[in-house]
Parts: C-alpha cells; structure tokens; sequence
C-alpha cells in the first residue's frame, strides 16, 4: 500500500467518523467507531485465516461454509493461532449485509433507507467473540473488551429504530473498504487507527491526555530508549493509555513482549484493542488494569525498555497508605512522594521495575525539576545514590492535549556509560504552530535525538553538566541553570545615535522655518513659539 492509498484509508475512515457521530462528542462515539472497526479487523483476519485452511477443499470460502465439522476444526485452528473465533454468520459482512442499508462511502451525503433490526444480532456477535476465548491462552486479553459499545445507549438514537439505523449504517461504510490485511504491511491499518486516536484526541480537550501522547513526543522517547538496540527483549508502560507508547517502541526495534497498566478502563480496553490491530499476538502482551501505584500488576518483572507520559502531579493515597512507607519501590528514598503530587512516585516505580541494561524515557511537568521537600530529597538520591539520571529534556509548551503548561523528558539508566554528567538539552523553542497547538516536526525531533546520541555542550542548546556542578545546584535540576539560551543585544553605536540625532535636529529645524514661512505670508501666528 502506498502512501498516498494509506492516507486515503485515514482519510475515509476519518470522514466516517464526522459525518456520522451526529451530536455525540468526539471522545464518546470514538468508543464506538473504533470497536467497529476493531471488530471488523478481526473478522477479516478470521475470514483470511479460515480461506487458508480451505485451499484445498472443495469449498474455498468460508462465508459459504456449512459444514458443522469443518466450523469445529477451523474454531480449533483459530483459538491457538488467532486466540478468538468467529462463525461465517458472525463475520462482518455478514452482520453489515443483514442490516440492508445502501451508503456510498464517497458521496457528500448519507441518505438511506432503514434496514432491517441488528442490534440484538450485533450485540451476540460481540458477545460472542469476548466468550470464544474463555478457557484459553487468550482469555484475558479479550475478556468484555468491547464492554464500552453500548448498543442500547440514547446518545446513538433516542428510539431503538434510530440507534439501529445509525449503527447499520456505520456498519455499511465499514463493509465499502477493503483492509487488505493479506496484501499490505501490518501496520497499515495499525497507523490509520492511530491516525483516528490522535484525531479524536486533538478534539477531546483536556481528557486527551488519558489515552493519547502526541506521536513526536512518542518518537523522541521509543528513539532513546532503543539507541544502537535493534532488538529489545520487553518494553513497559506504567500508564500506557491506548498504548500507542509502547507500539512506537516497536517500530524502533524488534521487541519480545509488551507489558502495560492502566487505570482507565476504556481506556484500557483500547490499548488491548490497538495491540491486536497492530498485529502484537495475544501471547506478546500484557495490558492490565488497575491503578498503577497502589495495585501494581507487573511487580516480579523488570524491563528493559521502559517509556511513559503519567498524568501530570496527579493525587494517590501516598502517606494515607502505611503499606508505601514499607513497599520496596518507594522505601529507600527517606520521603514519599507527596499526596498532592504522584510524579516522583511514578518514576520511582519506573526505576524499580528498571532491568540492569534498561533505559526509561519518562515525560514529567518541569516542577520535578526543582521543587523542594520530598521530592527534593528522592530527586538528591536518584542523582547522588543511585546516579540514574542521564538526561533532562526540555519540550516546549502546548504540545500535549488538554495542558499548556511545558514538560521534560526525564531519561533513567541503571548502568550508565556516562555516569559522571549528566546531559540537559533545552528544545523549548524549537516548535511549529498547527492552529491552536504547538507540534514538533522530523527535524526538531531529529535534532533531539541527534543531541542526545553526541551528548556533547552546543551552545544555547545542550550543556553536560559535571556531578560537581549540580551538587553545587543542590541538585535542582532547573534547565536555564544549565542551558544558557540568553541572546545579547546587539551593541549600540552611541556616536552613530547622536549623529542621527542631530540630524533630524537639523531637519526639525528647516521644517519650523518652513512652516513659520508659511504662517507669516497667511498672517497667524508661528504654533510653535518664535520662529522667523
């Protein structure tokens, strides 16, 4: 698939999306596209899969199939290669051909006439695929994944013969376009359901920053994390929203296995959605969900990619818990994390997950830079203990949905080459402006990476700061401490001013004689004084 073909499937999919959520906020009919469209992944995957079993059988297409014995061995095949299942009368096709609705996918409207009633039909399929994978080795990554399609729901239709109306016709659209999965690269429809997350994020507001982390930012932190490593044994994300962080790893290096948490639990289930349609088998990742520093679900492992955007200076339980004075991820600091501010706790529990060779590139609010009390106290121990901190980034202001304050990257090594600095780059002025939000382009991420790979000072952009210097800071790790981006005025030529200045004193002067010249021959007086 070409670019030009890719960017007409987001194109396409886009236009679907706007012209028929109607009055339904973006972030809430998001849940509904993207599970249709998820669910039409799979059935293509299983049609695809199945037509490859009946090669040679004298029925070749499994829509066609009747044959209760070979369903049984298909189902069979399916549930270990594809981890789910689904019938020829639940494919989607099906489902979409059943509702009977003529759309034109590329037609300004969408007039058509009702079909017939699905939406009981459709909510068994759904049902029914979350239940073809109990028992097996792919239970928990399907388990009421599509719990957020509420089929019943009055924001799609005050009457059920408006909901289904609108859902066969979402459906219809779907049916027009061809994914391709047995043609074109994988990552195809992957990147276009990404281009749908972000879209729907540039329209969320502040509830973007739940699920989704601008794509430069993620390429800057999947860049560093897998510097000079074409293969990555596992990758983490302690708050991985829709997991689009820990994909962009994937796109950098060849990466084993995939382990996130996450609190939200729509959320969540996009993440486990976003895997599958990337084509990450089930048995490569781990989604869980719950909230990550009081119940955390991944806590024998450690990783050795880690990246993160935790929710900015979010509240937890902190010193409310007498279990955080004891937990292991948090007790040797001398201070716990303040309950009005969990970002130290996040990258304490980043560091603890952290494997010898690991690197973690974590996004964080500038006040962990330099604020005091407990946190100043795990920030001195981080850098003068433990000496894990290789590198302090700072992003500019306004790239991330739903805040405009500026945030840093915050980059973590257990085994540093370079332990005796660390490296600050200050990219806060390095932005384009996209209507009201500032992005960063491939250069400004280019000149990102490329800063951090050299790790050498470029003037008004990259300091290596000495050990010896930031404990004379006191550790504060405020960027213009370190990086001087201050532009000297251009010197002023004095004599060169007063030059002008008496001339336009000269020139001043004739034009009072000329004016006073010309008061005299009118007979008034001169307005500015005596003059002639």
């Amino acid at each position: 698939m070409t670019e030009e073909q890719k960017q007409k499937l987001e194109s396409q999919l886009w236009k679907i999306a706007n012209e028929l959520r109607g009055k339904m906020d973006a972030d809430e009919f998001r849940d509904y596209i993207l599970g249709f469209i998820f669910y039409k992944y799979l059935s293509e995957k299983q049609h695809i899969f199945a037509n490859k079993l009946l090669e040679t059988e004298s029925v070749k297409d499994y829509a066609q199939i009747t044959d209760q014995g070979d369903i049984d061995a298909i189902k069979e095949e399916s549930l270990e290669k594809l981890g789910y299942f689904l019938l020829p009368s639940e494919l989607f096709g099906a489902i979409s051909k059943k509702g009977n609705i003529k759309v034109d996918v590329d037609a300004d409207d969408n007039e058509s006439v009702a079909g017939n009633f699905i939406l009981e039909d459709l909510q068994g399929i759904l049902n029914a695929i979350e239940q073809s994978t109990m028992g097996n080795d792919s239970e928990d990554d399907f388990n009421k994944l599509f719990e957020d399609i509420d089929l019943a729901s009055t924001k799609l239709g005050r009457s059920p013969s408006a909901r289904n109306t609108l859902i066969a016709k979402i459906l219809a659209h779907l049916d027009l376009i061809d994914f391709e999965l047995d043609k074109v690269d994988s990552d195809v429809l992957g990147d276009a359901y990404e281009y749908l997350i972000s879209q729907f994020a540039s329209g969320a507001g502040k509830k973007a920053g739940e699920f989704y982390t601008p794509q430069q930012v993620s390429r800057i932190l999947s860049k560093i994390v897998t510097l000079d490593k074409g293969q990555i044994k596992n990758a983490y994300d302690p708050a991985c929203g829709s997991g689009s962080l820990l994909l962009r790893i994937g796109k950098e290096a060849k990466v084993g296995e995939f382990f996130g948490q996450e609190l939200n639990r729509t959320t969540y289930n996009l993440a486990r959605m976003n895997m599958i349609l990337h084509d990450v088998h089930f048995s490569r990742f781990d989604i869980r969900q719950e909230d990550t520093l009081e119940e955390p679900q991944h806590d024998d492992k450690q990783f050795e990619a880690i990246v993160a955007n935790p929710p900015f200076s979010a509240k937890w339980k902190g010193k409310d818990n007498p279990l955080n004075e004891t937990d292991d991820r948090f007790s040797q600091y001398g201070a716990l994390a303040p309950t009005s501010k969990a970002d130290y706790a996040f990258i304490q529990h980043i560091i603890h997950h952290m494997a010898d060779n690991a690197t973690a590139a974590v996004v964080m609010p500038h006040g962990v830079l330099f604020r005091g009390a407990a946190e100043g106290k795990i920030r001195e121990y981080i850098i003068k203990e433990q000496n894990y901190l290789d590198a302090v980034i700072g992003l500019p202001a306004n790239i991330f949905y739903g805040t405009s304050i500026p945030a840093c990257i915050m980059v973590f090594k257990k085994c540093r080459v370079h332990d005796d600095n660390v490296l600050f780059i200050d990219a806060s002025k390095d932005f384009e402006k996209v209507g009201n939000q500032n992005m960063l382009s491939d250069a400004h991420v280019k000149k990102v990476v490329d800063a951090y790979k050299v790790r050498e000072t470029i003037d008004k952009y990259a300091y290596v700061a000495p050990m010896s210097e930031i404990t004379e800071n006191d550790y504060n790790l405020n960027i213009p401490r370190y990086v001087d981006t201050f532009e000297e005025e251009e010197p002023v030529d004095l004599d060169a001013v007063t030059k002008e200045l008496i001339a336009l004193e000269d020139k001043m002067a004739q034009t009072d004689q000329t004016i006073a010249g010309f008061c005299k021959e009118l007979g008034i007086a001169f307005p500015f004084g005596s003059k002639g």
